[in-house]
């Protein structure tokens, strides 16, 4: 296996105490072929099993120069962030300090749009005027049901608008995670940085991530392969911004996959109401956003905005996942509920995003996940 996998360039790098199986060697086989197929230079996998890491894998290149991605290269969380952040959201309602049906208007000092139109955070002064503004709640932001286009700059005036009543239909935005995360610290006095390091970062051991960019990450740090075969280096991001500013090691988030399926760091309740079905999803694919909604009988059947994830039903019963995507970054993190099984999948190449639907299903078997709703445009 070894020897086929360097033949076509690809170097498999594995955390020995969990890659010695059998099943390590077909997902490495696997991974494999995918690369191959799509021609991606970088591809990191991770298997969860009953809770458990059971496997960490990563293959290929980490930069232009020929450097190996290892199971510890630091690669762009893309949205996954928001997932992370779901999950950090979720530990503040178990505190008492977010209630999900409270509108953001009672957390904020003052009427969001007299904050204006702030580089770091959104461009809420353009909402002066429309006071469907304060209908809006933690729920309605983390299930993408603002009325937001994904961000203000993908208006044809770039100015933040509301396009449907608040709460009654899904449509992606990273916009409306940003106002949760200003609510928090401008109502809450929150650092949300901070915050995510403490709760989730430190819990579960996860050194190669953070919400920030660090110094120390340049010495194993992943670059980008975009469509058209050219290198993105990775962006130091200085601002932390809860749509998508994480970094992280598949290694890490393996860590963080892990303790979710087995419920650490949140009650039960609190945990299944992160994944339950909050509000069916009317569109035919997730993007364009504000993309028509289908008549009842033409819609993907169990698909659902859960919080800061997706939810569905399948052949294995219930699943979730969330992706992430840029440019030159492709991420998903698949899961069923038996078995408390989950895949990661982490890669700075985007092009390697087209085998994600076969490399997902091949490792845990079919799930049902509707792929052509995540990736269809």
């Amino acid at each position: 296996m070894r020897k086929m996998m360097l033949a076509m360039g690809i170097l498999a790098l594995a955390t020995p105490a969990v890659a010695k199986t059998a099943d390590a060697r077909r997902v490495a086989a696997l991974a494999g072929d995918a690369m191959a197929e799509t021609g991606a230079r970088g591809l990191a996998v991770a298997v969860i099993d009953r809770g458990r890491v059971s496997s960490v894998q990563a293959f290929g290149h980490r930069n232009a120069n020929g450097e190996p991605l290892t199971v510890d290269t630091v690669m762009y969380g893309a949205s996954l962030t928001k997932a992370v952040f779901a999950y950090t959201v979720m530990q503040l309602v178990e505190e008492g300090k977010v209630d999900l049906d409270r509108p953001v208007a009672e957390y904020l000092p003052k009427p969001l749009p007299s904050y204006g139109n702030l580089d770091a955070y959104g461009n809420w002064g353009d909402l002066a005027g429309d006071e469907r503004w304060r209908q809006i709640t933690p729920r309605i932001l983390l299930t993408h049901s603002a009325g937001f286009r994904n961000f203000s700059w993908d208006e044809p005036d770039q100015k933040l608008r509301i396009n449907f009543a608040p709460g009654s239909r899904y449509s992606y935005s990273g916009e409306g995670i940003i106002l949760l995360q200003f609510t928090l610290e401008q109502g809450l006095g929150l650092k949300l940085g901070d915050e995510m390091q403490r709760r989730v970062f430190d819990r579960f051991g996860m050194v190669n991530t953070s919400m920030m960019w660090r110094p120390d990450f340049a010495r194993n740090l992943a670059d980008g392969w975009k469509a058209d075969g050219k290198v993105e280096p990775h962006d130091e991001r200085s601002r932390v911004r809860a749509a998508g500013s994480m970094d992280s090691s598949i290694a890490d988030f393996a860590k963080f996959a892990a303790g979710f399926m087995r419920g650490d760091g949140l009650k039960k309740r609190s945990r299944a109401e992160m994944l339950k079905a909050q509000l069916p999803i009317s569109s035919r694919s997730q993007f364009p956003v504000l993309s028509p909604e289908l008549p009842p009988g033409e819609r993907w059947q169990g698909l659902a905005a859960g919080l800061g994830v997706i939810t569905f039903t399948g052949p294995q019963g219930r699943g979730f996942f969330k992706g992430g995507h840029n440019d030159s970054t492709a991420n998903i993190w698949a899961c069923v509920e038996k078995g408390r099984r989950c895949v990661v999948l982490l890669s700075n190449d985007v092009r390697a995003e087209k085998a994600f639907p076969k490399l997902v299903d091949a490792i845990l078997g079919p799930t049902g996940l509707p792929w052509r709703w995540e990736y269809s445009n």
